[in-house]
């Protein structure tokens, strides 16, 4: 094998993994391999180049700067055109423009389309359409009961629809896209497959039969999240990697979101990808029967940890449809460089349509949807997200009738994008002790509310506590720690005492504490809804 080596070429052989003769030689030889894999070994040294500073030394990984007799010896090594004086003033080896080495690496550059590090901050804007494009949203379900991922699959539906933007719309699925309703778009959309159709799939004869083509639109990664995660990343990064703003969505059972690629939830956010996740059957009571496996009550505050991530909770379609509409806008219209975290649950209910003016509350976080009794003595502030809204806004009938108690409701879309407000205008406060202090978003609402506050969620407790410090009164919460467990959603509800009874009982508890009611009255209403004072905390069951 080396019969044809020179002596000097004999001198320079070393091991292959560090020879860039024998790994040309190596890839020359497998790309012409046909019909069969082929698999490169490169044996490699720890620390190579490093001399007997560190070459094939365990610590090599721990050395953090070489003596001078070290780089000496290392541009002995590699034949660097250094001076000793160079050399002890660490300088750097550039060759000339013009010579072969420089000439190869722009060519190279130029024909890989430019230089490295470089990104494309920008690409053309989309044209959004209105909001008006989600009206059956908007309008709500009347009669009909469906849950928030229903509403999520029309939206992306109807956007399909507008030929403005659907040939940029990325639809990624891993593996349960019947289950999330979205079969429907097989047919009309395909599946994309670099080979086509290679089997006759077994509902060839249905009309939602699953159907795999080159251009196929939707991603279909198997079981495979990191692989459906690593596609979001692809097409959200489009404008910087090809100029072209593509526009994923990417649906999955939100338990197997942030908490099974978090790091990759954080290279999102790292690498500035844009577009939407959908934490499909969110909540930790939202998919009974499941158990340990699917009910998340974390997930958002592991959203809350990615500075870009905006991350929602919506209760109602109309909700979904604004938040979706706003982060098109802000991503693909105004070219903002965050991407959207928003929650749907497989909970049936019936949607109302959109009260005026709500659409800057549902983007900042919250807004008043019910107003208690005006002429009764005692009142308090109930605050609720996601499913557990509804739980909320029964509680707020029965404070009203029942106990004499008026209740106002908020629906909180996004406890993080308040406490992120209102973290800034903190900052702000700091930094200008001297001008007029800014008020939190959470501040002006509950500036003129009145009665101490009780807020629940499907969430640990920790989320919806985010906005304590601005809160302003008495700020009781109820969330879902703990473990997940299999049993139906009324009995979940109240096994995480997060129900409408809990709730009510939460709010007499908050005004008995402020003197308005007699303690008493708070241990009638636990023994009349049957809770039992002395049950496990959840947390430890």
């Amino acid at each position: 094998m080396v019969a044809k080596l020179s002596d000097e070429d004999i001198w320079r052989l070393n091991r292959g993994g560090h020879d860039p003769h024998k790994v040309y030689a190596a890839y020359a030889r497998a790309v012409k391999s046909q019909g069969k894999p082929v698999v490169i070994l490169a044996k490699t040294v720890k620390g190579y180049g490093l001399g007997a500073a560190a070459e094939a030394r365990n610590p090599a990984h721990q050395t953090k700067e070489l003596d001078i007799e070290s780089l000496k010896q290392m541009r002995d090594r590699f034949k660097l055109p250094l001076t000793d004086e160079q050399v002890e003033r660490v300088e750097y080896y550039r060759p000339p423009e013009d010579s072969p080495e420089m000439r190869y690496m722009h060519e190279r550059r130029k024909a890989l389309g430019g230089y490295l590090p470089q990104r494309r901050d920008e690409a053309p804007p989309l044209p959004i359409p209105s909001l008006d494009v989600f009206a059956p949203l908007l309008q709500g379900s009347g009669e009909r009961e469906m849950s928030t991922t229903m509403a999520f699959v029309r939206a992306l539906t109807l956007l399909l629809r507008d030929k403005s933007i659907k040939d940029r719309i990325v639809p990624i699925v891993p593996d349960e896209a019947r289950t999330f309703g979205m079969e429907g778009m097989f047919r009309q959309l395909g599946i994309y497959s670099a080979a086509g159709q290679k089997y006759e799939p077994v509902d060839k004869d249905q009309v939602v039969a699953y159907k795999e083509s080159r251009d196929g639109q939707i991603l279909e990664e198997g079981i495979n999240e990191a692989g459906a995660m690593s596609s979001f990343i692809a097409a959200g990064t489009a404008y910087s990697t090809l100029g072209i703003n593509m526009i994923p969505f990417y649906i999955f059972y939100s338990m197997f979101g942030f908490q099974r690629v978090g790091d990759l939830c954080w290279l999102a956010g790292d690498i500035q990808a844009k577009g939407f996740l959908i934490g499909g059957t969110a909540g930790r009571t939202t998919l009974n029967g499941e158990g340990l496996q699917h009910e998340d009550g974390h997930n958002l505050l592991h959203a809350s940890t990615v500075p870009n991530c905006v991350s929602y909770d919506p209760c109602f379609a109309y909700e979904m449809a604004v938040i979706i509409h706003n982060g098109l806008e802000r991503m693909f219209a105004r070219n903002e460089k965050v991407y959207y975290y928003i929650t749907a649950m497989n909970e049936n209910y019936a949607h109302p349509p959109m009260p005026e003016g709500v659409e800057e509350g549902i983007i900042k976080g919250m807004y008043r949807l019910r107003e208690g009794a005006k002429r009764k003595k005692l009142r308090v502030q109930l605050l609720g997200s996601g499913t557990i809204l509804r739980e909320v806004l029964a509680a707020a009938e029965m404070l009203e009738t029942e106990h004499n108690v008026a209740a106002d409701v908020w629906s909180v879309t996004s406890f993080t994008e308040l406490r992120r407000e209102a973290l800034d205008c903190d900052r702000y406060n700091l930094l200008h002790p001297t001008e007029t202090p800014r008020v939190s978003y959470v501040e002006r609402c509950l500036a003129d509310a009145k009665g101490p506050a009780v807020a629940a969620t499907d969430y640990m407790r920790s989320y919806a506590d985010q906005i304590r410090a601005w809160v302003g009164r008495r700020y009781w919460v109820l969330g879902t720690d703990g473990f997940g467990r299999s049993d139906t959603r009324e009995r979940l509800r109240d096994f995480f005492e997060v129900d409408r009874r809990w709730v009510t009982v939460a709010a007499l508890k908050a005004l008995a504490d402020e003197g308005e009611i007699e303690a008493a009255k708070v241990k009638a209403a636990i023994e009349h809804y049957g809770i039992d004072p002395e049950k496990p905390n959840p947390v430890t069951v």
